[in-house]
């Protein structure tokens, strides 16, 4: 078996079973290292060069984290929280119920608007997550809002977004990154409006989302009121008016420096910038208190760990991956399998992104590696140059959702999890993975077919 096939599988099977996903992707690295031929020490020497690449991911995201528990002692979201449960309280039954119906579909309409903003309007990404919904959640627990249906929303948001719409980080996907290495690769992508040629993949994603929305989570769902993990009960404390004002401004600056450094390509990064800009405003102004600090960014740090091991590992499973050369063979193999049958062909591509894309985590660092293996392999199966960028374009963001080892499924468990009931593989990873990555399937496979 293709060595990149079974490290996956390795990691799927053991994540699934309730092995922890960091575990799972060592694992999995370690399987997949010994069948491509590398050996324990090459195995492992790949697998720790690789863990550098998310040092700096993670500690984006402690400070993230830091910087989100900044935010919630300062009492703006509770503030927030306490104003919604007002509006429910003071209802009669009938009105009362009219309202719940009204606040559960203002909360996934709101929920969605922002994540579809973080990709390119206000580019932070999943930056507002762990400030917006670990406040929510006992408004969502007396809603009895079912939280993989906000996971499912979450990262419609966060995927379909950057796969679709040419903007933020969509431009950074559509046009650097897909269109660019399409065309490194040898194919002239002149005249091709990449919205159009992505509408089609992007109709499964919106598929997956009514039926997310309307079928499969529709029912209520019981959780407890339980405490945020690592956040001091600040329940009885009055709300200080100054506090709140330095959070919204520190929010503010923390999203505008992202922004800025963006558009303007700084080398560095700007999550990091930005978290480091909003917590230093926290410190300054005196919102958070000089004896108070180090327990407040430690418990925000403590939050968003998980998010950090993870993406660390994942980033050492993709070294070994790309070190053992095995991604291109599985291609090759897959497309040779049915060659002259453009159905087939194009089903088999697509499959092998979504593989390739659940094991390295992230749809940005799969397209160049298959891209420069598609471009030759659509030309010869005679795909026009939409349907090459079609079946590239879906075939990278597949995995993406449904992937242990995605910031697209790790950042809303970062958040809804936040009192520890959200598993990330049952309520974050397979809901997403049936509602996104078998749609996708189709809908590019379509795309391939027609374009």
């Amino acid at each position: 078996m293709n060595a990149v096939l079974l490290a996956v599988l390795v990691m799927l099977i053991l994540a699934v079973s309730r092995v922890h996903v960091v575990i799972s992707l060592f694992v999995g690295a370690l399987v997949g290292g010994l069948a491509g031929g590398l050996g324990i020490d090459g195995t492992m020497v790949a697998f720790q060069d690789g863990l550098s690449g998310g040092a700096k991911i993670a500690l984006s995201y402690a400070l993230l984290g830091a910087f989100a528990m900044a935010v919630a002692s300062s009492g703006l979201p509770r503030l927030l929280a306490e104003w919604i449960i007002s509006k429910l309280g003071t209802e009669s039954e009938t009105a009362k119920s009219a309202t719940i119906a009204l606040t559960k579909f203002g909360m996934i309409a709101g929920i969605l608007a922002m994540a579809i903003m973080s990709q390119n309007l206000i580019p932070v990404h999943i930056a507002f997550i762990p400030l917006i919904i670990p406040p929510l959640l006992k408004i969502m627990n007396r809603l009895r809002l079912d939280r993989r249906l906000v996971a499912s929303v979450l990262t419609f948001g966060l995927v379909t977004t950057y796969m679709w719409i040419p903007l933020g980080f969509g431009n950074i996907f559509l046009n650097e990154i897909l269109l660019g290495n399409i065309e490194k690769a040898g194919m002239n992508t002149n005249g091709i409006n990449v919205f159009t040629t992505m509408a089609i993949p992007a109709m499964g994603m919106i598929a997956g989302l009514l039926i997310a929305v309307f079928f499969s989570y529709r029912k209520p769902r019981d959780y407890e009121d339980l405490p945020i993990v690592g956040a001091k009960d600040t329940e009885d404390e009055p709300i200080s008016r100054y506090r709140v004002i330095v959070a919204v401004i520190a929010i503010i600056a923390t999203f505008a420096v992202q922004v800025v450094m963006q558009s303007m390509d700084f080398e560095a990064d700007s999550l990091l910038v930005g978290a480091l800009v909003g917590l230093a405003i926290f410190m300054v102004t005196g919102a958070v208190k000089w004896r108070e600090a180090d327990d407040v960014f430690t418990a925000g740090m403590k939050m968003m760990a998980l998010i950090g091991f993870i993406m660390i590992t994942a980033q050492g499973f993709a070294a070994v991956m790309s070190e053992t050369g095995e991604v291109e063979n599985l291609v090759t193999a897959s497309a040779d399998m049915f060659a002259g049958n453009t159905g087939a062909a194009a089903a088999a591509m697509l499959v092998v992104g979504l593989i390739v894309t659940m094991g390295i985590g992230s749809s940005f660092s799969t397209l160049p590696i298959i891209a420069t293996i598609y471009v030759p392999l659509c030309t010869t199966m005679g795909f026009s140059p939409a349907a090459t960028v079609a079946i590239i374009g879906a075939a990278g963001a597949l995995g993406d959702a449904g992937s242990p080892a995605s910031d697209s499924t790790l950042g809303p468990t970062a958040g809804l999890n936040a009192d520890g009931q959200h598993d990330h593989i049952r309520d974050s990873v397979i809901p997403t993975f049936i509602h996104y990555n078998l749609p996708l399937l189709v809908s590019g496979w379509i795309a391939a077919m027609v374009l």
